[in-house]
């Protein structure tokens, strides 16, 4: 597992040495730098991009307000700011501080600190994962036959066409009904979902169905030429008139 990135900001050796003793003694972590005054860590911190800062707010040359005003805003490490004075508190956590760590601390409190910077880090990579993941979905690039990328809870869940019988339609959401008997619902259309699979093996049945088409075992004359497609698991689906064309090849000449 990558090791997050640290950089130690304060102008005090002692408090930059008790730092660096308590947190070399966490596996999950390395310190990539430190610095000793608010004129050096912007250029620090854009070179090593840190994943969490201990900030001292009171610095020669820059604050550290200072400094976290000159970085941009979507992409800032987590910041503990460190002090010796609880004044600053509010502003702390204006400024959107993961933690405010009030000096002299112990080396628990330190690590109170840390493990809420990386609970935040956590939610931020699986927020990022999420767009990305929203974004590949919505892609036009993305090809027929790809699987299926579901979210569902705290799972990815990736599916395989070939896994499919058919699609259920709920309203601004898709139920998949697999091979296997589970049921995994996507937050997408029915079209976009049709679109992404390949038409020579599904078929659109109805406004709200989509099945694959060897999934089928029978298409069944009910009333008034109208007709119900059976799956090989025993589903009954309405077979829409408007297209039954979709499913042509099952019926016998003239139905």
């Amino acid at each position: 597992m990558t090791k997050l990135r640290i950089l130690i900001v304060d102008d005090e050796v002692l408090a930059r040495e008790r730092m660096r003793m308590f947190l070399s003694r966490d596996q999950s972590v390395e310190i990539v730098g430190e610095c000793a005054d608010g004129l050096e860590a912007p250029i620090v911190i854009r070179r090593e991009h840190p994943d969490i800062v201990f900030l001292d707010v009171q610095m020669p040359g820059a604050s550290g307000f200072e400094v976290l005003n000159q970085l941009p805003h979507d992409h800032r490490p987590q910041i503990v700011f460190v002090t010796a004075h609880d004044s600053f508190a509010v502003e702390a956590f204006e400024a959107q501080a993961v933690d405010y760590l009030l000096k002299p601390f112990d080396e628990e409190r330190l690590h109170q600190s840390l493990n809420r910077a990386i609970e935040q880090i956590k939610l931020r990579r699986a927020g990022e994962l999420g767009r990305r993941l929203d974004n590949l979905l919505s892609s036009p690039n993305v090809r027929a036959s790809d699987r299926l990328a579901v979210r569902t809870d705290s799972r990815i869940v990736f599916v395989s066409p070939i896994e499919i019988v058919w699609v259920e339609a709920a309203n601004n959401y898709c139920v998949l009904h697999l091979l296997d008997a589970r049921r995994l619902i996507m937050r997408d259309t029915l079209s976009s979902v049709e679109q992404r699979l390949d038409s020579d093996h599904f078929a659109r049945i109805n406004r709200s169905a989509l099945v694959r088409i060897d999934q089928v075992k029978e298409l069944q004359l009910v009333t008034h030429g109208d007709y119900v497609a059976i799956l090989k698991n025993g589903t009954r689906l309405p077979l829409s008139r408007k297209l039954r064309g979709h499913l042509e090849k099952f019926l016998p000449d003239g139905a």
